[in-house]
């Protein structure tokens, strides 16, 4: 494994960060329990503020905290005296989402249905319902590219909570691993929000999680009033209205390898970011040795780079040109899943689809020893515009 020093608790993460003068994008360094659950002890407070409190003098003010195994910062404009409160609702507003959808917490709705017994339905709260439409509604679209039943696998290869590993997994546990991934297994009524488990489905959301966790912060923050406000959680970032002196909220979109180089910059209003890529996680094997004589899943005595980005169609980590897919959308929750699902069809397939949905996408390729980018008309319409 390839060990990554942390970074300070508070600096910006993921490929994307807010422009401060000219300046790109941040790095992005998440945990291999990318997310893992912390609870904040104002989870059952209330989420309802003091209308007086909103009514003073507003100004800039940025809050910060942790959540799903990174961390989260919000600049928004409001009264001082709101403060407090505001912190308060958008601590419960992610702790709502870990309670219902980490992997990582062993109490949580997602982990009680992956350890169910086949043959048994399960009603989901409502935001956990919403993720799991969303998600298979993709996965249906890209013909499995995207699948939310990809746990097996992301524990398998070191991604999930089963913890890391150094070596590719062996032949055997990988085709039993994929036997369990597959989207179609899964009977699910979203009008009743009750969900069959098939017997082994394992459902992980770390992939659509993080963007729904902006959205139900930035949708929780413009009902209480909240108009100018830029959310972010673990690197995805969702904007609303301006800054004080009126410019809109612009954005750095990193190139892979030139931390001091932005690939992009985005100015974001009613819009949200975000990026998927395989150069910042992955690992590397320090052995492709196997004890009883069990070939591993990939090729022996060659080093290789494992992304943590895993093709549910294959059973293995992607090996294809594309190094990081930046995709805007309205709501960051699709911005989330449709960057991973980018990344995973490649470059051909992926601008094909991002074209043909319309989508507002950047593609970062690596090509030679350097990268090369390539944009759908609906980015670069954004990026002008910026």
């Amino acid at each position: 494994m390839t060990a990554r020093a942390p970074q300070p608790m508070w600096s910006w993460t993921g490929a994307v960060a807010p422009v401060h003068g000219a300046g790109a994008g941040a790095r992005d360094t998440l945990a291999t329990g990318a997310f893992a659950p912390t609870y904040s002890a104002n989870f059952a407070a209330s989420t309802t503020l003091d209308a007086t409190a909103m009514s003073t003098p507003a100004a800039l003010h940025e809050l910060r905290g942790l959540s799903m195994g990174t961390t989260w910062s919000v600049k928004l404009i409001a009264p001082v005296s709101a403060l407090i409160g505001l912190e308060r609702g958008i601590q419960a507003m992610l702790d709502q989402v870990v309670a219902q959808m980490s992997t990582w917490e062993t109490d949580s709705d997602i982990s009680r249905y992956n350890r169910a017994t086949a043959g048994s339905a399960h009603v989901l709260p409502a935001p956990f319902a919403e993720v799991l439409h969303a998600a298979l509604a993709l996965a249906a679209d890209t013909d499995g590219a995207y699948d939310p039943t990809i746990g097996p696998l992301a524990d398998l290869w070191g991604f999930g909570p089963a913890g890391a590993r150094t070596r590719a997994p062996a032949a055997a546990p990988l085709a039993q691993a994929r036997e369990r991934v597959d989207w179609r297994r899964l009977h699910f009524d979203p009008l009743a929000r009750v969900l069959s488990q098939p017997g082994g489905a394992y459902l992980d959301f770390s992939s659509i999680a993080k963007g729904y966790g902006v959205d139900r912060v930035a949708d929780w923050l413009l009902a209480h009033g909240v108009a100018d406000c830029l959310v972010e959680v673990g690197g995805e970032l969702r904007a609303h209205g301006r800054k004080p002196d009126g410019s809109a909220w612009r954005i750095a979109v990193e190139q892979p390898g030139r931390e001091d180089e932005a690939a992009a910059v985005i100015a974001l209003d009613n819009l949200s970011i975000a990026t998927s890529g395989d150069y910042r996680r992955y690992f590397e094997p320090s052995s492709f040795e196997h004890t009883g004589g069990e070939r591993s899943g990939a090729p022996t005595g060659c080093a290789h780079r494992y992304s943590h980005t895993l093709d549910p169609r294959t059973g293995a980590p992607i090996d294809n040109a594309v190094a990081s897919v930046t995709v805007l959308h309205e709501r960051c929750m699709h911005a989330d899943a449709l960057a991973t699902a980018l990344t995973v069809l490649g470059a051909r397939a992926g601008l094909a689809y991002a074209n043909r949905r319309q989508l507002a996408a950047l593609f970062v390729l690596r090509e030679g020893e350097g990268f090369v980018t390539r944009a759908t008309p609906g980015f670069v319409a954004r990026q002008r515009s910026a």
